[in-house]
């Protein structure tokens, strides 16, 4: 049966205004009734276009139709099949340019909920299978080393490990999961569940090594002399940008990467946790996408009073999620577009005290596409802030780079890789994620990762 209802069944979610002050998970997810519902309005199209833009390539209508009879544990199975963060990729995916962007009901309505879907089956298989026996594949005998634990790295393992591979991921920081862990607020992407998702990895037999920076701790090339035969960077871009303007350098000026980092991995929002950062009344942050969207609702549960994103081009531009941008204005996030930074203002003691801003007016498209935002000559003000979030995109670090030798940067400044087999120009050596494209999506480099996965097995039965 096909419901033939055009609109998605709405997802149920927490008060704007009582969750701006929390950071428990703000979409409460589907019932077993409405994940049905929702299963049966897709078409199961002959040619499965929404599969087509899944880059990790989950069997989207098989699962479907499990979740539309309610065999939702065999749904949960078929996903595995490729995909091994679902609850994850349900979350935080940009299914509107995805998977869901190719769906047929989308042409004229709203496209099945397919990532909402997702999270159901991974949700349900985590709280009514709790006593899953995960099986070990039996070793192959090869030894692989993967860099960085975020998405790249956790698909790349997850998909080595089953075919029997060795496993060591080795993590700068002192808990996995990367960008998930440190760059995610809790409200959109709970930690129990990357914890969840690493756990069932070490229980196949993945191993973490903690606080190891590749390239300061030990080098590529000394991962080869211990005894690993293959190596897959995926780093990461996690070094912040800062547009170089005066008063950067003045207290209560972030990156949204050390603001998230302070939240997130560091709990900074519970009162038991001695994490230092400053609780301010108004917050400007500077950028247009996730990132700055994030910086943003955790500056509102933080206790500002007044939070504004601040962004040069108009709303028709804005990179950030629809689903981001909506929840932001639903918990009070103020918009000052069409606005561009020139000044961070301080007190004489150094704090800030207001960010100066010029007008914006868009001209003819620039070479990504959108109109290029032009200053209205005389139109500065001061916005009245006391603290400055910078989320303008992030670089790669170059650690790796520096220290390993024949391994060669593309022309954007990351890691030189083949974009479908992770290849670089060291034999032996696979990059692929954010630290090849710079900044992207969680399911892009998860993506990269398995593909990586599959050519380091390719490279194996080669030599």
């Amino acid at each position: 049966m096909i419901n033939l209802v055009k609109i998605k069944n709405p997802m149920p979610e927490q008060d704007p205004m009582v969750r701006n002050k929390n950071f428990k998970e703000v979409s409460i997810g589907y019932t077993e009734d409405m994940a049905i519902n929702e299963a049966m309005r897709c078409l199961h199209c002959r040619k499965k276009p929404c599969t087509t833009g899944c880059p990790v390539k989950v069997r989207i209508p098989e699962f479907i139709a499990k979740v539309a009879i309610g065999e939702f544990e065999e749904a949960y199975q078929i996903i595995s099949t490729t995909s091994s963060l679902p609850a994850i990729c349900g979350r935080v995916c940009p299914q509107e340019n995805q998977c869901e962007g190719k769906c047929v009901q989308g042409v004229k309505g709203q496209p099945v909920a397919i990532g909402r879907l997702e999270r159901f089956v991974a949700d349900w298989h985590r709280e009514h299978c709790t006593d899953e026996i995960i099986e070990k594949a039996e070793g192959n005998g090869h030894k692989v080393a993967v860099v960085g634990s975020g998405p790249a790295g956790l698909a790349c393992a997850g998909d080595l490990i089953t075919k029997g591979y060795e496993v060591t991921v080795f993590e700068s920081l002192h808990k996995e999961g990367g960008v998930l862990a440190y760059g995610i607020p809790e409200f959109r992407l709970p930690k129990a569940i990357v914890a969840d998702e690493v756990s069932k990895l070490e229980a196949k037999g993945v191993q973490f090594i903690n606080n190891a920076v590749v390239g300061m701790s030990m080098t590529v090339d000394e991962l080869f002399e211990d005894g690993y035969e293959a190596v897959f960077v995926g780093t990461g871009a996690g070094l912040p940008q800062f547009m170089n303007i005066p008063g950067e350098n003045l207290l209560g000026v972030y990156s949204a990467n050390e603001y998230l980092t302070r939240i997130n991995l560091m709990k900074a929002y519970k009162p038991e946790y001695d994490t230092p950062i400053q609780i301010s009344k108004r917050v400007a942050v500077i950028g247009g996408g996730n990132v700055a969207m994030d910086a943003a609702r955790c500056a509102k549960r933080m206790g500002a009073e007044e939070v504004y994103i601040v962004y040069r081009r108009s709303m028709d531009e804005i990179p950030a999620r629809k689903e981001e941008i909506h929840h932001a204005m639903e918990e009070g996030i103020k918009f000052q577009m069409l606005t561009n930074p020139v000044a961070i203002k301080g007190t004489d003691r150094a704090y800030v005290c207001g960010l100066e801003c010029v007008e914006m007016e868009l001209g003819e498209p620039d070479a990504s596409g959108r109109r290029r935002p032009v200053e209205k000559k005389g139109s500065n003000f001061i916005l009245d802030v006391d603290a400055v979030i910078m989320a303008i995109g992030t670089r790669l670090n170059k650690l790796i780079l520096d220290t390993t030798e024949n391994l060669k940067a593309n022309a954007k400044g990351g890691i030189g890789a083949d974009e479908k087999t992770g290849a670089t120009s060291h034999t032996g050596i696979f990059a692929g994620g954010d630290a090849v494209t710079g900044a992207a999506t969680v399911i892009l480099a998860m993506g990269a990762g398995k593909n990586a996965a599959e050519s380091i097995d390719k490279f194996f039965e080669d030599n």
